[in-house]
């Protein structure tokens, strides 16, 4: 690595983490209290874990072609990171967020849709490579990416867990892949992690995801920031928008996920598409420290690259576009269509599941 490079990914890190240290909760905790409540957080954390089970078997695969009614060459999306891209918490293969994700791009651009997961549970930023390098096999025209909640838990450094996942994103974009980048939950929504230890996973999260939001979009992706997991909803109805765990989401839980994804989604590949940014791109032009404070803060919020007057930086860092996506409707709105939707274009890559798609078809 030159030294200029080496310079200006240090310049890069040093962005993120001041933007992640403006971005805790409440600007913060005296390291003194953290001393002094030491033992007590340690023993909820074990008491988490009780409460919390270990995954037991691995989610569905939603492996396959979506869409296949619809004319043209299928695009290819990838889905990379943890749990939550891979789904776990729901029992059918058409629940997961990458068949979720895939039925509802097929079904807005009316192309068919290839999905690849190469997501695994438990998996860190540290794990990306590997995903990356799996993913560039296939050829993909999109990778989605959900990464962050276990370097939370495993206490993984804030600019290490950012430094695998900034490469991952350049590697990427370096293949032609457009990345979008689902940033880190807020884990104090998870009614199993009490206070402190909640106030302090909500202060961790909310950190990195800001810390994401300035690596990814310096790397070329996009980011959408999903917060506490849209928290007031899955707050009011935990039960519901949960899964069995009480820490993953669920089918519905998952399905709002992905509709405040998918904006984000169907826009790059829109532009993708067209070679171009749209006439009318809306959102508001800020700059890349400030707008990744308040992603972090506002789930739903998405950040993409900009320019002003031609040009990609001001005096306070890199210009993006920020937009913040009307939250999805339950059952019976936009989520009601985007789940009803998925068993009549799925064709899974299996004989059986192309003899099924075939049955609805006809």
């Amino acid at each position: 690595m030159s030294d200029a490079v080496a310079v200006c990914r240090t310049t890069r890190w040093r962005t993120a983490a001041s933007v992640a240290k403006a971005a805790a909760l409440g600007g913060g905790i005296a390291a003194g209290l953290v001393a002094t409540i030491s033992a007590v957080l340690y023993s909820q954390a074990k008491g988490a874990r009780r409460v919390i089970p270990a995954a037991e078997a691995p989610p569905p695969r939603g492996d396959g072609l979506y869409g296949a009614r619809f004319p043209g060459s299928p695009l290819t999306l990838v889905m990379l990171g943890d749990s939550t891209a891979a789904g776990y918490g729901v029992h059918r293969p058409r629940e997961t967020p990458g068949a979720l994700l895939a039925t509802a791009i097929s079904r807005r651009l009316h192309r068919p849709v290839r999905l690849h997961r190469f997501a695994v549970v438990g998996a860190l930023s540290s794990g990306l490579p590997f995903q990356v390098e799996a993913a560039l096999e296939h050829k993909p025209d999109i990778a989605v990416i959900l990464i962050g909640a276990n370097d939370v838990t495993n206490r993984t450094p804030i600019d290490v867990a950012v430094g695998y996942l900034a490469d991952a994103v350049r590697k990427l974009r370096a293949a032609g892949v457009e990345v979008v980048v689902g940033t880190c939950p807020d884990l104090g929504a998870i009614r199993p992690i009490k206070p402190p230890l909640r106030w302090l996973a909500r202060r961790r999260s909310r950190q990195l995801a800001a810390a994401q939001t300035v690596a990814v979009i310096e790397a070329g992706g996009h980011t959408v920031s999903l917060g506490d997991l849209l928290g007031p909803r899955f707050a009011a109805e935990p039960a519901r928008l949960f899964s069995w765990d009480r820490f993953h989401p669920s089918a519905e839980g998952y399905a709002i996920a992905v509709a405040a994804m998918l904006p984000t989604v169907i826009a790059v590949l829109t532009e993708r598409e067209r070679g171009a940014v749209p006439a009318k791109p809306g959102g508001e032009v800020r700059a890349l420290p400030q707008a990744a404070r308040v992603a972090a803060r506002r789930a739903g919020t998405s950040l993409s690259g900009a320019r002003v007057a031609g040009r990609e930086h001001g005096p306070a860092g890199r210009w993006v576009r920020l937009r913040r996506h009307r939250p999805p409707l339950l059952p019976g709105g936009a989520l009601g269509r985007l789940l009803g939707g998925v068993r009549s274009v799925q064709r899974e890559s299996t004989p059986a599941g192309r003899l099924a798609s075939a049955r609805e078809s006809a």
